[in-house]
């Protein structure tokens, strides 16, 4: 029998690594809020050499701008660029409470970990995250619980207005317009702590007109988890 040429070999090795650590994700994403939305997700498979954000440390400029105003075209070119595979927007928008965004994901040869990326409104700088999770190599089902997050970029006044990175204020889209109060005096106007870290949670208060917040201490409050993530590999 003629042997294979050793190029033809080596070419089937790799091909076999690729199969082996490539995988067909299953990706669903549930609101577990009351009355949290969260903007378009960022959702990238990536090598552990790869964070979106760490904890205890600055927030990058492309963190902030998802965290104060809910983009993340910069934190997925720099996931792109560095290999990862990305799902963006399941929802196409907004997720509301209590709903669920779903799309599938293929994984590259080497990206073996998971990070999640959205922003939550109403809050100044706050969102909804996973920062490299080890992806089963077992096809299975997986559920993963997400934390609440505060950038440490902006001051939590909860008052309308901003979305720009450095303006203080909470976007507010139309969804959440005739839920917020208006002419809030803002519930502070410093930033305890400027590395990201697990979030305070919103104050509020009941007042539709001025008071300290415009945030609504019935409905925009939470305790983690705030989502429910759920990867199928298959």
């Amino acid at each position: 029998m003629k042997s294979l040429p050793k190029l033809t070999i080596a070419g089937a090795i790799v091909a076999l690594a690729h199969n082996v650590n490539a995988a067909e994700l299953e990706i669903s994403v549930q609101n577990l809020t009351h009355g949290i939305y969260f903007t378009p997700l960022l959702i990238t498979s990536h090598s552990n050499e790869v964070q979106l954000f760490n904890v205890a440390e600055t927030a990058s400029s492309e963190l902030q701008a998802m965290a104060e105003g809910g983009a993340i075209d910069g934190l997925m070119a720099l996931a792109s660029g560095a290999g990862a595979d990305n799902l963006a927007n399941p929802a196409g928008g907004l997720l509301s409470p209590g709903q669920i965004a779903q799309g599938m994901l293929s994984t590259s040869e080497g990206n073996t970990q998971l990070s999640l990326v959205g922003m939550m409104l109403p809050t100044n700088d706050g969102f909804v995250g996973l920062n490299s999770w080890t992806l089963p190599t077992e096809p299975g089902t997986y559920h993963v619980y997400l934390n609440a997050y505060d950038a440490g970029t902006e001051a939590n006044d909860e008052i309308r207005g901003g979305g720009a990175p450095g303006t203080p204020g909470m976007p507010v889209p139309p969804p959440l317009e005739p839920m917020l109060g208006m002419g809030g005096s803002g519930v502070t106007s410093s930033i305890e702590n400027t590395t990201v870290h697990i979030h305070p949670g919103n104050i509020g208060d009941d007042e539709a007109v001025a008071g300290q917040s415009d945030v609504s201490n019935t409905v925009h409050r939470w305790l983690n988890p705030v989502a429910k993530l759920t990867v199928t590999v298959q």
